[in-house]
C-alpha cells in the first residue's frame, strides 16, 4: 500500500507539471512572477505588449496587465492598439464617450473578427475608467498598396496624410526582423515592398504613440508580437525618434516543452506559453 501511494504521488506531480499554463522570464533568462513584472513595468514610459492574435491566454494576460498598471498609474495610463486604424479614431472615441453602443461601434469602426472576445474587454475597461485609447495603425488599404506597388506608389490626399506616418521615413534592413522577412519572400523588389508595408505599419504606430504620450504618462500598446520582436518594429522607430524614451517589450513565445523553459533570448519580459493553448479562432 505504501508503494502504491508513492506511485500515485509521483503520477500527480508529473501531471501537474504538464499543466503549467505559462512562465515569465526577464531579459537575463531568469523566471519572474507577474507581480515582479508589473513592478518593473511601472517605471517605463511605453510598454509594448506583443501578442499572438488568436491566443486566448495572451489576451487574458493583456487585460490583467492593463488592470494592474491602471491600479498603479490611474488616469496617467494611455492605451493604444494595432487593431484600430487611425481613420477610425472618431468612432472609437464616440464609443468610449458612450455616444454609441457596441453594435454601432461595429458599423463605424473596422473591427477585427475576434474583437468581441479579445479586444472588447480592453476597450470596455478604458471606457469604464475614462482612459484615452489611441487608434495607432495605418489604414490597411495603404499598407496593402505599398506591399503591391512599393512605397513610392503611395499618393495621399491632404486628409489621408494624417492617417500615415510622415513621409518620407526610413525603411531599413537594420531593423530587427526585417531581414527575416526578406528571406521569407525570396524575391528582390517584391521582398522590399513587403518590408516597406510592414515598416509603414510600425512607423505609423510609433508616431501615433509619440503624438499622444507626454512626460509623466505611460502608454500601454497592444500589437502582434512581430511588431516589437527582438526590439524591432515599433520599438526601433520609437528609439530612433526618441532615444531617451524608456520602452519595455513584453514578448510571446510558444513552446512544446512541458516545463516551458525559455526557448531563446528575448526582450525585457518574455511570456512562454504551451503551443496547444486555447485559440479564439
Amino acid at each position: 500500500m505504501k508503494y502504491v501511494l508513492i506511485l500515485m504521488l509521483i503520477s500527480c506531480q508529473t501531471f501537474a507539471q504538464d499543466l503549467v499554463p505559462y512562465r515569465l522570464y526577464n531579459d537575463k533568462g531568469k523566471e519572474v512572477s507577474f507581480k515582479k513584472m508589473i513592478q518593473s513595468l511601472e517605471g517605463y514610459d511605453v510598454v509594448l505588449f506583443g501578442e499572438l492574435h488568436n491566443n486566448a491566454f495572451v489576451h487574458w494576460a493583456q487585460l490583467r496587465t492593463l488592470k494592474a498598471l491602471h491600479a498603479k498609474k490611474g488616469n496617467q495610463l494611455i492605451l493604444g492598439a494595432e487593431m484600430f486604424e487611425r481613420d477610425n479614431q472618431e468612432g472609437l472615441d464616440r464609443y468610449l464617450k458612450g455616444e454609441i453602443d457596441s453594435k454601432q461601434l461595429g458599423e463605424e469602426v473596422r473591427l477585427w473578427k475576434n474583437h468581441p472576445t479579445d479586444y472588447a474587454p480592453l476597450v470596455d475597461f478604458a471606457k469604464k475608467e475614462g482612459l484615452v485609447f489611441r487608434a495607432t495603425n495605418v489604414p490597411r488599404r495603404f499598407a496593402s498598396e505599398v506591399a503591391r506597388k512599393g512605397l513610392d506608389s503611395l499618393k495621399l490626399s491632404d486628409d489621408e496624410r494624417s492617417y500615415v506616418v510622415k513621409l518620407p521615413f526610413d525603411v531599413s534592413l537594420d531593423t530587427p526582423g526585417y531581414q527575416e522577412m526578406v528571406k521569407m519572400v525570396h524575391s528582390g523588389a517584391n521582398a522590399m515592398n513587403f518590408v516597406a508595408a510592414q515598416a509603414i505599419k510600425d512607423a505609423t504606430m510609433a508616431e501615433s504613440i509619440l503624438q499622444v504620450w507626454a512626460p509623466g504618462k505611460q502608454l500601454l500598446h497592444f500589437h502582434g508580437d512581430f511588431h516589437s520582436k527582438d526590439f524591432g518594429g515599433i520599438y526601433w522607430y520609437l528609439k530612433k525618434a526618441r532615444p531617451e524614451l524608456k520602452v519595455a517589450v513584453v514578448s510571446i513565445m510558444e513552446s512544446e516543452d512541458a516545463d516551458l523553459r525559455l526557448p531563446q533570448k528575448g526582450t525585457q519580459f518574455n511570456l512562454v506559453i504551451p503551443v496547444d493553448m486555447a485559440k479564439s479562432y
